[in-house]
């Protein structure tokens, strides 16, 4: 039974991108300023469930609010394996 585990919750994150940079750099930041992120912007963003891969998708709009639309979920298979 199942049941019991449905209520437990999960951290979900889309990760956009990264990059690295040096502390002088971060204390440049000011509102407005652009940090470039290693990703290419048509290249899908990830989905993980407590920092585990689980899917890849594309941002999408809706009701003003951004969302992502799975394009690739992982197989079970293949989520189980990353448990190791």
């Amino acid at each position: 039974n199942i049941d019991f585990i449905l209520d437990i919750p999960m951290q979900v994150t889309v990760q956009v991108g990264s990059t690295k940079m040096i502390i002088r750099e971060l204390l440049q930041l000011w509102q407005g300023s652009v940090i470039e992120l290693e990703k290419l912007a048509v290249e899908p963003m990830e989905v993980l469930v407590n920092n585990k891969l689980v899917a890849r998708g594309e941002v999408v709009v809706v009701n003003e609010k951004f969302g992502i639309r799975l394009t690739d979920v992982i197989s079970a298979a293949e989520r189980v394996q990353q448990l190791a």
